[in-house]
Order: C-alpha cells, then structure tokens, then sequence
C-alpha cells in the first residue's frame, strides 16, 4: 500500500499514464503525484498548458497528452520528485527516461549506473544520456537514462551500485548505496554546525559552484547556529585557493540579523519580561 511503503503499486501507476496509441507518439510527463497537498508549480511550468490549473491548490494535478510534448520542464520544479518523462521510441531496444536527481555527485554522460525501481532496489544497468543541471535554487537537475523498453515503467532512479557487494565499513548494509565510511578519523569539517567535510566543499566546487553563496545554497554551510562566524572564511580560502580569485574580489554570502549571537531576553520587551 502507498500510505505504508511509500511505493505506488502498478495499477495505481497505470492510471496516470496515456493510452498506449499515445506512448507510441512520443515522449509524455508522467505525473506519480497520488496524495492530495497544496502544491502547484508544475502548472505554471507548463508552457503548453498540459497540466491545468486546479480548482482546489489540494488537487492532484493532472497531464492533457494531446498538449503534452515531454520536454521535462515541469521535472525540476516539482518539489516532490513526482514528474518523470518518458520516451518509447528513443531506440528499438530502448527507452529514454527523465527523471529528477538531487544527490552529488551528478553521473556524467556516458556512465552505466543501475537503474532503480520505486521502492530503490536495481532493476536494469542504464546508461546516462544527458544530465541538466541549472544550478538554480528551486530547481532539481534532471538525468536522462536510456533503459530496456520493457522497464520503461519500472525506472524512477538510479544508483552507482547494485548494493550486492558487502560495504566495507562492516556496516552490513545490502541496499543500493552510495559507500561513505563511517570513520572519521581523517575528517576536516568545515562547516561544524551542518556537518559540512573540506572533501564536500572541493567536490561542490568541481560540480561548478564557485561562489560563497552557491555553496551556501546547495550545502546548508554558514546556516548553522553560528551563522558561518567559523566556517564563511575557511570557504573562501578554499575557493581562492581552487579558483584563483582574490578573497577581497569574491562575494560574500547574503548576512540574516541578528549578525551577532543574542540572548532570547533581548528580543522581548519590558514588559514581556515581567
């Protein structure tokens, strides 16, 4: 059941899918969105007005296929990761899926990664066909796999591992995953607040965030209780010493108030006091 695994069953699945004459036309959103939340900016995405305005903001929204071109724009502003676009006639054998990725590293094209079904066990090895990345803040990067035709209904993830190999740090973990030893003994954090390593900051700076507030963004480093007071100039360094600006030439990060760490008491008034 949806509500206890979190994982849609086919024929639940099936329902928001256009009739077969239509997947033979060419590539479609399918829109795995089952649960009534007031949430709608894939509509105002939508160019083409192929998902239209709901009644109620709670409403499921829903795909017009005949208006439908599948070109993925509304995959990356669903904040649910619930938009996925699919093309059965990319090959003979093969079916292109798009569909949203919010981990890093992003694949490169060309890799073979495992394609994961809904419930992120492997299925099928996959090959990475394009990967879009804007580098926005509201928006998730896209990966585009080419799969078997067959599972074109079945791949809605993937992994760099098939989680069959036992993990090295002992941890006894047998689900598709990505290897992060547990020890931390060599470990420089950076940001300690938000558990940010020197390692993470290098590994955003080569994906392209090359500014104090991109790595902000995308990391959560400088939002912890100390407001970046240890970390913001520990960032720089690294990015002056990575991308060979100037610190004194690189901008800064956007400051909230208070700038300066207060007591609870000064926020309220006197006679809130008493």
């Amino acid at each position: 059941m949806l509500k206890n695994s979190g994982v849609a069953e086919r024929d639940l699945v099936e329902k928001v899918y256009p009739s077969e004459e239509r997947r033979k036309k060419g590539a479609f959103a399918a829109i795995e969105c089952f649960q009534r939340i007031p949430c709608d900016p894939c509509v105002a995405s939508c160019k083409r007005g192929a998902i239209s305005p709901p009644a109620d903001i709670n409403d499921i929204p829903t795909a017009d296929f005949d208006k439908c071109n599948g070109c993925g724009l509304c995959i990356s502003v669903c904040p649910g990761l619930a938009i996925f676009v699919i093309d059965e006639n990319y090959s003979v054998d093969e079916a292109l899926i798009k569909l949203p990725y919010e981990f890093l590293p992003l694949p490169i094209v060309g890799d073979i990664v495992f394609g994961t079904d809904r419930g992120g066990s492997p299925v099928c090895k996959a090959k990475v066909v394009q990967v879009v990345n804007t580098k926005s803040s509201n928006r998730t990067p896209v990966v585009s796999l080419a799969v078997p035709k067959e599972l074109s209904m079945d791949v809605r993830g993937f992994c760099f591992d098939d989680g069959k190999e036992k993990c090295e740090c002992d941890c006894a973990n047998t689900q598709p995953h990505l290897h992060t030893p547990h020890s931390t003994l060599h470990t420089q954090y950076i940001c300690r607040c938000e558990g940010i390593t020197l390692d993470k900051i290098r590994e955003y700076v080569a994906h392209g965030y090359t500014t104090l507030n991109e790595i902000k963004i995308i990391s959560r480093a400088g939002m912890g209780a100390c407001q970046g007071r240890t970390c913001r100039q520990l960032i720089l360094n690294e990015l002056a010493k990575t991308t060979g600006q100037p610190i004194d030439k690189m901008p800064v990060s956007t400051f909230r108030p208070p700038v300066q760490p207060i007591k609870m008491g000064l926020l309220l008034s006197e006679e809130e006091q008493k």
